[in-house]
């Protein structure tokens, strides 16, 4: 008998893609009431976002991608929806417990991490077991996507004691974001997106190797407090990233809109690599800040755009549908940079004082807007397998 929970938990990106969809927009609101000193969570501000995004909202969607690809990756039988349910139980209820816990006490938000690192473990080790049994002839990528996943258990236990050991924050946040979250976008990204485009344009010798150890040095310095030497990592990155993904041949202009989004995603990496070092040359010189414009700008214009570019593609395909983008799918596109924007404005208005402190609004209503919509369109696809 073919019920819609059997459906709904009949591919594993269908539930974790809806997970991180309802993520999305409940944890962005909890961190936005909470900014504006509308509620007071056991958190503080800056742990409650960063945490939450990362391994609440973006690490539902990197399952549910990874365990439909990686297994395709490597070879190797699909993951048994046995598992791969019980995952996602763990994390509705963690997510759950977390939203909970942030109004009652800092124990059920710890347990609330503590039951979504546990979960972490056994992605990892499922992913760890695929690539073990792997019957391709180059797992060389399938090695950094996995290294990348290893991060980021790292990150995370380092998010749970940091509850106690505040100091261990900002290594936690530098870690989950640039060699866990970035890193594995980029990982998935610079294999899938050539291969999507029939793109045969050899890669440079050891550029994954060279794109990982300058990120490296990027979440060392960043986390260091040293500016100076940060933003030469990051021109080194724009100029490096950019003349890499130039000789690909990708074509952008000419390819659909389901491909030059992906494409538009990737060279979102130097754009905002080059203007992360901007911002932190007019910081040293003009005694300002402009509020985390680096990290936005990789969240939004990479990460974000890539995630929904992919998303939309594998719901697609994977419910018997040509992966096409409509003319809803365009427009999602284009949104996405208008949320990029939005924030980047936000962060100007922070750095020269312009006192616009409605743009706050504005942006964070977007990125909810940006992904009810998208869930309100996709969601029936993923629960019920009905056609657009």
């Amino acid at each position: 008998m073919n019920t819609k929970e059997n459906y709904f938990l009949s591919q594993p990106h269908q539930p974790f893609f809806i997970l991180g969809i309802v993520n999305a927009v409940v944890m962005m609101l909890l961190f936005a009431l909470s900014y504006k000193g509308i509620v007071t969570p056991q958190l503080d501000t800056l742990t409650l976002h960063s945490y939450s995004l990362i391994f609440l909202v973006f690490t539902n969607f990197f399952t549910g991608f990874l365990f439909t690809t990686f297994p395709r990756f490597n070879q190797t039988q699909v993951i048994a929806k046995s598992y791969y349910s019980k995952i996602f139980y763990a994390n509705a209820a963690a997510s759950l417990l977390f939203v909970v816990g942030l109004f009652l006490s800092k124990e059920l938000v710890f347990l609330a991490m503590l039951t979504a690192f546990v979960s972490h473990f056994f992605i990892i080790y499922k992913l760890t077991t695929i690539y073990k049994d792997s019957r391709s002839p180059d797992k060389r990528d399938s090695f950094w996507i996995l290294g990348a996943n290893h991060l980021g258990l790292f990150s995370h236990l380092l998010f749970i004691i940091s509850l106690y050991v505040p100091s261990l924050l900002n290594a936690a946040i530098n870690i989950a974001f640039y060699l866990y979250l970035i890193f594995l976008a980029f990982s998935v990204g610079q294999r899938m997106i050539p291969f999507f485009s029939h793109s045969f344009a050899e890669k440079s010798k050891y550029f994954i190797e060279i794109v990982f150890a300058l990120f490296v040095l990027k979440s060392l310095f960043s986390t260091s407090g040293l500016p100076v030497v940060e933003l030469l990592i990051d021109v080194a990155l724009a100029i490096y990233l950019f003349r890499e993904f130039n000789s690909w041949d990708l074509h952008p202009f000419e390819s659909p809109a389901i491909l030059w989004v992906l494409h538009l995603a990737l060279f979102w990496l130097p754009i905002a690599f080059a203007l992360s070092a901007v911002s932190l040359t007019a910081e040293l010189f003009l005694d300002t800040s402009f509020y985390f414009l680096n990290i936005h700008l990789l969240a939004l214009g990479f990460l974000t755009t890539v995630l929904i570019g992919f998303g939309t593609r594998v719901t697609l395909g994977h419910a018997g549908m040509p992966p096409q983008a409509d003319n809803f799918a365009r427009n999602i596109f284009f949104f996405i940079q208008a949320v990029v924007v939005l924030r980047l404005l936000y962060s100007l208005n922070i750095a020269f004082g312009w006192g616009a402190e409605f743009l706050f609004d504005i942006s964070f209503s977007a990125w909810l807007l940006l992904f009810i919509l998208w869930g309100a369109r996709y969601a029936k696809v993923l629960i019920w397998g009905k056609k657009l």
